[in-house]
């Protein structure tokens, strides 16, 4: 079975052609979801995060306190760091248990961060999913309700658009023009012929 990387920008639209893979009966790990789940779930890693962040970290029903994470850890690039370096390791670990478990052609792992942690050689094709910057921007200020500002300083903590493209075994277009059906078709008919 062949492991597969999808990979994007901030708003380039990974979510919505891993909806299209998944039409497709193809298995999908979503790995933001799944740091979501496990930030909570994970006694282990819960412990993790309350000592690096604080007990505020939680809400008291055990919900993770987003926003006092996302305030501190973007003001602060050693926290960052740090709370990245017990989610990713958990994630990773999380993800791997999830593709043995896998009995396709092949299953899909979505994650933003595949060229930034170098997971992406754990996998056997990599997916670019790439939107022209404003497009990006746009969709994400109309999805998550936040500033342009906030946006591009998300996007500035990513590695360019550009390098991820230039990485990629495969690239599909999400720039409103090109239809994303056809490229991801194309996409699942070679991985089925294991290309």
């Amino acid at each position: 079975m062949l492991k597969i990387g999808i990979t994007g920008g901030i708003g380039s639209g990974k979510t919505t052609v891993c909806r299209i893979f998944a039409h497709l009966n193809i298995p999908v790990y979503n790995a933001d979801d799944r740091a979501k789940w496990l930030m909570v779930n994970d006694l282990g890693l819960k412990q993790e995060i309350q000592r690096i962040i604080g007990s505020k970290a939680y809400h008291k029903d055990g919900q993770l306190n987003r926003s006092h994470i996302g305030h501190i850890i973007f003001n602060d690039p050693t926290i960052l760091k740090a709370l990245n370096q017990v989610v990713h390791p958990a994630v990773f670990t999380d993800g791997d248990n999830w593709f043995k478990k896998q009995t396709g052609p092949y299953a899909i792992k979505e994650a933003a961060l595949f060229y930034e942690t170098s997971s992406y050689h754990t996998m056997d094709k990599m997916i670019v999913v790439t939107a022209p910057h404003e497009l990006r921007i746009e969709r994400v200020m109309g999805r998550d309700e936040i500033t342009r500002e906030a946006i591009e300083a998300r996007m500035d903590k990513q590695l360019p658009e550009a390098e991820k493209v230039s990485r990629a075994d495969f690239v599909i277009y999400n720039d409103g023009e090109k239809m994303l059906i056809p490229q991801v078709m194309d996409i699942h008919r070679k991985l089925l012929n294991g290309k």
